[in-house]
Parts: structure tokens; C-alpha cells; sequence
């Protein structure tokens, strides 16, 4: 996770931290006016890019859609759970990327050219993953605060991520790539090779863990929420149960612990 901190010593990538936000923030702007939880999200096409920046620009990509999401707040959700947000946003464009390079489904140095089904299937499943860690993160926050159900959140942001993050993510990706390509803007030809994470055994063990936490930590959420009277994709029910709080915040902690492996 060290290319997270050193990457802001390289001019280029720091660009992309720029470009990367106000690109997410210009589609985010537009649809705050279709809440599906006042004050809290809403309709979110914008989803299809943190995916995209992610494989593309690595933590320039991940700081980009934490940021740009914290100026898409200022159109009217801006608010503790912000802080939440960011950091959700943040392992959204995050994870995907890990799972990339990590989790052993391609070979790790595959350029992100999405030539075959295998390489399609991966940048879904890195899709599915991130967005369920933004949902985790975010829902643990707003569970904990007392602010909305994390049945009712974790289920729609999940969704709401997920399905623009494919659908729209993968058409996207694979205009954009030859052309990042093409103007060497592809992250690991950014930074220099001894900053770049070295994988191997204790990589792939972290990206699994990392993978665990959010899918158990997600799921098995669901389930004590559900337990206690909340429901999917519905508000009944209140927040700031106990053992969701410990459940959800157990995947989150260990979503970071694996993440912090993949040096």
C-alpha cells in the first residue's frame, strides 16, 4: 500500500489525482437531484468511473475518486458521513486495482487490455469488490453514527456501484485504454519500478483477505441486520445495532489489514 503515499512525489500522477476528481465529481454534480436517499446518495452513473481510474491509474485513481466524491458532497450531501464516503470512495477505485495486479486471475504484469474473457471477467469481479467495499465502509459508518440502516445502505450502494461499474465500466475501459497507452499515463509506467508493489506469496495473501473481509464483512452484515428487523433496499427497521456494528466493522478492519499487505 506504500505507492498510496509515494506517488505524491511524482508530478504526473498527481495530475491524475486532478483529473480523475473532477471528472467524478462533473458526473456525480448533475444527478444529486435524484436522491434515492435524501441528503445521503443518489442515482449514480458516475459509479462506472472509479472501477476504470483504478486499473488505469492506480492510487492516483483511488485518491482522485476519494476526493472527487468529497466535492460531489458539496452539491448537497455534505456531512459527517462524508468522511465515510471518502474513505469508501477511496477503496472503491482501491481495490479494484489490487485485485488486478493480486488476486491471481491474470498474470500480474497483464496490461489492462480487455482482450479476452478472462481479463473481462476480472475487471468485473474487481467491479463487484470494489464497490461492495465502498458499501461496507459507508454503511459500518452510517450504522455507527445512527444515521441509516446498513441493511437499507450497504444493499443500494452496492447496487447502485455495481451496476454502473460493469455495464458502463467496461465499454469505457476499453476505449480508454489504448489511448492511456498510447500517452504513457498507465500508472506503473508513471512510477519508477522500485516503488512499484512487488506482489508475490504475502501480496496474494492479503489481496484474499482483503477480498474475504469485504464479501463477509458485506453479507454477513446483511444477515445481523436483517436478524434485527432491517431490510434490503428498505429503511424499516434502526440503525446503531451492536453486532452490526462489530460484524461490519470486523470486514472493514480486515479489508484495510489485507490492503496494507500488498506492498
Amino acid at each position: 500500500m506504500k505507492e498510496v503515499f509515494t506517488m505524491w512525489k511524482h508530478t504526473k500522477m498527481v495530475v491524475l489525482v486532478a483529473l480523475s476528481a473532477a471528472l467524478y465529481a462533473a458526473l456525480l454534480i448533475p444527478f444529486k437531484a435524484i436522491p434515492l436517499i435524501p441528503g445521503i446518495t443518489e442515482v449514480r452513473p458516475a459509479s462506472a468511473l472509479p472501477v476504470v481510474f483504478g486499473i488505469l491509474f492506480g492510487p492516483a485513481g483511488a485518491w482522485g475518486s476519494a476526493i472527487g466524491n468529497l466535492i460531489g458532497d458539496l452539491g448537497g450531501t455534505l456531512g459527517l458521513g462524508s468522511l465515510f464516503g471518502f474513505v469508501g470512495n477511496f477503496m472503491f477505485a482501491y481495490v479494484p486495482y489490487k485485485v488486478w495486479q493480486n488476486i491471481g486471475l491474470i498474470k500480474k504484469d497483464d496490461e489492462p487490455k480487455l482482450n479476452s474473457g478472462k481479463k473481462i471477467g476480472t475487471f468485473a469481479l474487481a467491479g463487484f469488490l470494489g464497490s461492495a467495499a465502498c458499501a461496507l465502509i459507508i454503511g459500518f459508518g452510517l450504522e455507527f453514527l445512527k444515521m441509516v440502516p446498513f441493511a437499507a445502505l450497504g444493499a443500494i450502494i452496492t447496487a447502485n456501484n455495481t451496476i454502473p461499474a460493469i455495464v458502463l465500466g467496461i465499454p469505457i475501459m476499453m476505449a480508454l485504454y489504448p489511448r492511456v497507452k498510447k500517452w504513457d499515463l498507465l500508472w506503473t509506467d508513471i512510477m519508477p519500478e522500485e516503488e512499484l508493489p512487488k506482489g508475490g506469496a504475502l501480496a496474494r495473501t492479503g489481496a484474499i483477505i482483503m477480498c474475504l473481509a469485504i464479501v463477509i464483512g458485506l453479507f454477513g452484515g446483511f444477515i445481523s441486520a436483517m436478524s434485527l428487523g432491517q431490510k434490503l433496499f428498505n429503511f424499516e427497521g434502526s440503525a446503531g445495532s451492536t453486532p452490526v456494528i462489530i460484524i461490519a466493522g470486523l470486514g472493514a478492519l480486515f479489508t484495510f489489514i489485507g490492503s496494507f499487505m500488498q506492498n
